[in-house]
């Protein structure tokens, strides 16, 4: 390495401020856990059954060992004591975009949301996942150790992936993929706009275009699946492979569920009836009218990943209908969970969302599960993340609070045994204008 790269390298990474003020710019990825670590004398939130006051959680090479009121401490042992403080499980954003964006419109080349055209199911979000986005330090920060990252752009956007927030690459960080095949439902029903030159016909023929896409998608994916299980027998041909087609085989096996982006009722009924016509395992995703349908949900085990909390609603509905919407599904035993607004800049803001539904009747352990427990269940991750049992993955956060109220500070993260950089870029340009005013202090 020269001397000037070494600098820049250097300089990348460490700010001098002045008075001799030294601030690290970037949050290093954590070596794996060395030895057996015990959190002793907080509340632990385990999320799949009781609260545990002056509990202990013990966990060693990245997995829960013991928790208990009266749990075994292993001889050398790091004990921290978090006396006064709270333990919860890592929470889990269910449905964003992080890392595969950064700065937006002004900068093409940060961004990889989406492939073109209208259908990309073999796109696989986990190997567009930045490691060094800025956004990943910022959700820790905020409580969520898994982050459910998903393509975006056209009808059939691509699979899902379920990203840890720490890691040196997409491969460290990455605990399950493919987790579901993205896809974005047409909007169903024509709504007049005045700034719009499109007559109804051409929005009706568009509409019908693709949802026979999106059809003769899913007819491609079968015969493809039918032929090239059939080349096993004897005199049957070769048949090239399609990795579009490919990638689909484990949805039509039922191994990998369709998460459909559906909002109005209509969109959710076409969701549904689609999804039994293809017999393949649905998720909806948005389903602001879920609630509506909830009986249709509930009989055929559908879960709702509640997406968009706080956009208030139609403006001719009841301004919390959008608040009380998990409220709804839980009493009419839905199973669902509760994301932010999909940007993976904001899944720092994850467990805020489920405070709202809350505050407008949501249970407040429910309210937790739907961040935690919820998610991990719908996607069949249960057996690794979303509460703190002995032998699941050691995702713990410690906070000062309640980590629902946004008054909570979330002191430390663990992500597989691995004490994470809390350090992100908030804290440093919180100190970076701290040092401004201490300066300008002493000036004066």
């Amino acid at each position: 390495m020269n001397k000037s790269l070494g600098c820049f390298l250097l300089m990348s990474t460490i700010g001098i401020l002045g008075g001799g003020t030294v601030v690290a710019q970037i949050a290093i990825p954590a070596p794996k856990q060395q030895k057996p670590v015990a959190l002793v004398g907080g509340t632990v939130h385990t999320v799949s059954g009781a609260v545990i006051p002056n509990g202990t959680v013990v966990f060693d090479n990245g997995k829960i060992t013991a928790v208990g009121a009266n749990a075994a401490v292993p001889a050398g042992a790091e004990r921290v004591d978090v006396t006064g403080k709270h333990v919860f499980p890592g929470m889990i954003d269910a449905y964003n975009s992080m890392a595969l964006g950064e700065i937006g419109l002004g900068a093409p080349g940060t961004i990889d949301y989406a492939e073109s055209g209208q259908i990309n199911p073999n796109a696989r979000a986990e190997v567009a996942v930045h490691p060094e986005s800025e956004q990943i330090p910022v959700g820790r920060s905020g409580g969520v150790t898994l982050a459910v990252v998903c393509p975006q752009g056209g009808l059939i956007s691509g699979l899902s992936a379920a990203m840890m927030l720490e890691g040196w690459s997409w491969e460290d960080m990455t605990l399950k993929a493919p987790l579901g095949l993205i896809v974005h439902w047409p909007t169903m029903v024509y709504t007049p706009n005045p700034f719009s030159q499109q007559t109804k016909e051409d929005w009706l023929k568009r509409r019908d275009e693709n949802l026979k896409l999106l059809s003769d998608a899913f007819a491609h994916a079968r015969a493809y699946m039918t032929a090239k299980k059939a080349e096993q027998a004897k005199g049957v041909p070769y048949h090239d492979t399609d990795p579009r087609w490919e990638a689909m085989i484990p949805v039509l096996e039922g191994q990998v569920p369709v998460v459909v982006n559906a909002f109005e009722l209509t969109e959710i009924q076409a969701a549904i009836a689609f999804s039994e016509r293809e017999k393949v395992r649905l998720i909806i995703s948005g389903g602001i009218d879920s609630w509506r349908v909830a009986d249709q949900l509930k009989a055929k085990d559908i879960p709702v990943i509640v997406t968009d909390l706080q956009s208030g609603g139609r403006r001719w509905e009841e301004y919390d209908v959008m608040f009380s919407l998990p409220k709804r599904l839980q009493e009419a035993g839905v199973r669902f969970c509760i994301t932010s607004d999909r940007s993976g800049a904001n899944i720092r803001n994850t467990p805020f969302h489920a405070a709202q539904a809350s505050a407008y009747g949501l249970d407040r352990d429910e309210a937790l599960k739907a961040v935690t427990l919820y998610p991990a269940q719908i996607f069949g991750i249960a057996d690794r993340v979303g509460s703190i049992d002995v032998g699941k993955d050691a995702n713990v956060v410690i906070a000062n609070g309640d980590i629902l109220e946004i008054t909570s500070k979330i002191e430390q993260v663990y992500i597989q045994g691995r004490k994470t950089d809390m350090r992100d870029k908030h804290t440093r340009l919180y100190e970076k204008y701290e040092e401004k005013y201490r300066q300008i202090k002493n000036i004066k």
